[in-house]
């Protein structure tokens, strides 16, 4: 017959408990290329500067301007920018003041890339 345990108890899940073991792979390291920009595709390294909500920052260029960003929708939720943030920008063609944000590196990234030179004329 049901027996009452009291309302705390209604809709306690039970899982049993499993643990995953660590697998030996965590020590090696993983490369990946690292996407640079295309100059004839009016792609530059960039800088966020400061964040103007909804879905535009601003960001200092490699070529010294500073420039309003827009995010594109693909990119909106998925990837969260922060000041200080390198990017890819996309110079539009028709306003050369205003840029479309294409990839966002990680400090990891950032740090190669400036230590290789690829980030000249870039306050990093």
């Amino acid at each position: 017959m049901f027996k009452y345990t009291g309302w705390y108890n209604m809709g306690q899940r039970r899982f049993k408990r499993t643990h995953r073991k660590k697998s030996n792979n965590d020590a090696e390291q993983t490369f990946r290329k690292i996407r640079m920009p295309d100059p004839q595709e009016h792609e530059q390294f960039a800088i966020i500067t400061k964040l103007l909500g909804t879905n535009k920052v601003q960001a200092i260029c490699q070529d010294g301007k500073e420039r309003k960003c827009r995010i594109p929708g693909r990119m909106k939720k998925r990837i969260w920018l922060r000041e200080g943030d390198l990017v890819t920008v996309k110079i539009w063609d028709f306003q050369p003041d205003k840029a479309d944000v294409v990839w966002r590196y990680s400090s990891t990234e950032k740090f190669y890339l400036a230590r290789k030179g690829a980030l000249e004329g870039l306050p990093i």
